[in-house]
C-alpha cells in the first residue's frame, strides 16, 4: 500500500539491549486475581531525527505519501527513535507467550515529562512496514514527526505477526490487538521509569485498522481502570460485519480494489487465532486459495488475485444467509469496537469519500452512544477525502484537539 521513503538504517544496541521490567503485569486473563508474570522488554536505538528531517517529513514526504496538502504545526525538537521488543500472551490461545514489537519515540530536550500517544496502526503489505520499522511506515513517519517532534512520547505497537514477531499474522483479532497495544504501553513505561521520564497524560490515536485497535485498547484500558485523556481514529472499520456485509451486497461506487485484503488477512488470521482449521478454504475460492495464503503469509506467489470479490471469494458468500450462519459470518458479527459505554471523549474523524470505510460505518460508534445516551463519542467530517486523506487530513485536528486537553 505504502512505499518507503528512507532505507532502514543500522541499529546499535543500548544498555546491553535488556530491562527486565518489574511491577509490570499482564491484564490479558479475565481472572485478574491469578498470580500474573512479568513483563520482560529490551530496547534497540534505531537512529535520531532532527527537525529538519521531521519538518521534510510534514512539508514534502507527507503530501506525496498521502496525495493531500494540509497545514501541520512544525516540529520544534529533534526525536530519539526506539525499537522495544517484549513479552506478551495470545489471549485466544489460552496465552500463550509470545514476543512483540513496537516503536518507543522519546523528544529531545530538557523536560523529564511528556503526555504520551499510543499510535496503532493501519493495515500494512510488508511485515515490517509498522512503527518499529519507521523508514518503512510512511503513516508512522508523519506521527513521529507531528507529535514526537512537538514534546509528545510516541509508542506504536506492531501488532502479533508483524514487526519481529514470529506469530501468523492476527489481523482484526480483538483480544490480540488489546494485548499487544496494553503491553506494550507497560513495557515503555517501564522504559521511560529506567530514563527517568514520566508521562502525565495518555492518549490513543488509529487509522484505518489502527482505530479499530484503538477503540478496542480504549475498552480494555477502561476494564483495568486506567484513564485516557483523549482518543481519536480516522477512517476506522469500528464493525468488521458491516463493513464486509457492505463489500459484498452493497458496494460503494467508488469501492477499493485493495478491498479484498480485507477478506484474505481476516479469513486466514481467524482460521489461526481461533483454531478454526478450513476456514479460509470456506471463504476464499478454491482457483486462489494458495495464493491468498501466500499473500497472508507475505511469501511470493505466482498469478494474480482478483480484486472482484465475485471471482475471488466462494458463491455461498454472496448468499447472506448462508454467510450469516457460517464460522466466518459469525466471527465477523464478534468483530467490533463500538459497542461501549466509553467515559472519555472519543473522536470518529471520516472522509466523505473514503473508498474502504463508508460514512455510516464511520459514524456507527456515534450513533451507538446517542442510542444509549453517551455523549462521550462524536464523528467529525475531514470534507471529501479518500481514505488516506483522510489520515492525513485528520492529524493536524488530533494535534490541537490533544494540546487543548493537555494542558
Amino acid at each position: 500500500m505504502f512505499r518507503s521513503v528512507r532505507l532502514p538504517t543500522i541499529v546499535t544496541w543500548l544498555l546491553a539491549g535488556l530491562f527486565t521490567l518489574t511491577q509490570v503485569a499482564y491484564a490479558g486473563s479475565s481472572n485478574l486475581t491469578a498470580p500474573m508474570p512479568l513483563v520482560q522488554a529490551k530496547i534497540q536505538f534505531l537512529e535520531r531525527w532532527d527537525v529538519d528531517h521531521l519538518n521534510n517529513i510534514l512539508q514534502v514526504q507527507a503530501p506525496q505519501n498521502f496525495g493531500i496538502t494540509t497545514t501541520y504545526t512544525p516540529a520544534r525538537n529533534a526525536v530519539n527513535l526506539y525499537r522495544v521488543t517484549y513479552s506478551s500472551v495470545i489471549p485466544e490461545m489460552g496465552n500463550k507467550p509470545t514476543l512483540a514489537s513496537g516503536l518507543l519515540a522519546i523528544p529531545e530536550g530538557q523536560s523529564t515529562s511528556f503526555s504520551m500517544i499510543s499510535y496503532q496502526h493501519g493495515t500494512v503489505y510488508g511485515r515490517q512496514e509498522v512503527p518499529s520499522f519507521p523508514d518503512n511506515s510512511p503513516e508512522t513517519q508523519l506521527m513521529i514527526a507531528q507529535f514526537a517532534g512537538q514534546g509528545y512520547v510516541l509508542i506504536g505497537a506492531d501488532y502479533f505477526g508483524l514487526g519481529t514477531s514470529t506469530e501468523p499474522e492476527g489481523y482484526m483479532v480483538k483480544a490480540s490487538h488489546q494485548q499487544a497495544t496494553y503491553d506494550m504501553l507497560l513495557a515503555s513505561r517501564e522504559i521511560l521509569k529506567q530514563k527517568n521520564i514520566s508521562t502525565n497524560k495518555l492518549f490513543l490515536a488509529g487509522w484505518s485498522q489502527g482505530g479499530f485497535v484503538s477503540m478496542s485498547f480504549l475498552q480494555k484500558l477502561e476494564i483495568v481502570g486506567e484513564h485516557v485523556n483523549g482518543t481519536a481514529t480516522a477512517s476506522a472499520p469500528l464493525d468488521l460485519n458491516t463493513l464486509v456485509s457492505g463489500a459484498l451486497y452493497h458496494p460503494q461506487p467508488n469501492a477499493a480494489s485493495w478491498l479484498n485484503s480485507i477478506f484474505i488477512l481476516s479469513a486466514f488470521s481467524f482460521e489461526n487465532y481461533y483454531t478454526t482449521p478450513g476456514l479460509a478454504r470456506s471463504v476464499i475460492a478454491e482457483p486462489y486459495y494458495s495464493m491468498s495464503k501466500a499473500a497472508y503469509e507475505r511469501k511470493d506467489y505466482k498469478g494474480v488475485i482478483p480484486t472482484d470479490l465475485h471471482v475471488l471469494l466462494r458463491a455461498d458468500m454472496f448468499d447472506p444467509l448462508s454467510f450469516k450462519r457460517s464460522v466466518f459470518g459469525n466471527l465477523l458479527s464478534k468483530t467490533e469496537a463500538y459497542k461501549w459505554l466509553f467515559h472519555s471523549p472519543v473522536r470518529n474523524y471520516y472522509g466523505e469519500q473514503d473508498e474502504a470505510v463508508p460514512v455510516v460505518d464511520a459514524r456507527i460508534a456515534e450513533k451507538y452512544a446517542e442510542q444509549n445516551g453517551n455523549s462521550w463519542v462524536i464523528a467529525i467530517s475531514t470534507g471529501p477525502t479518500d481514505h488516506r486523506g483522510t489520515f492525513a487530513r485528520a492529524v493536524p485536528q488530533w494535534k490541537l484537539w490533544f494540546d487543548t486537553l493537555s494542558r
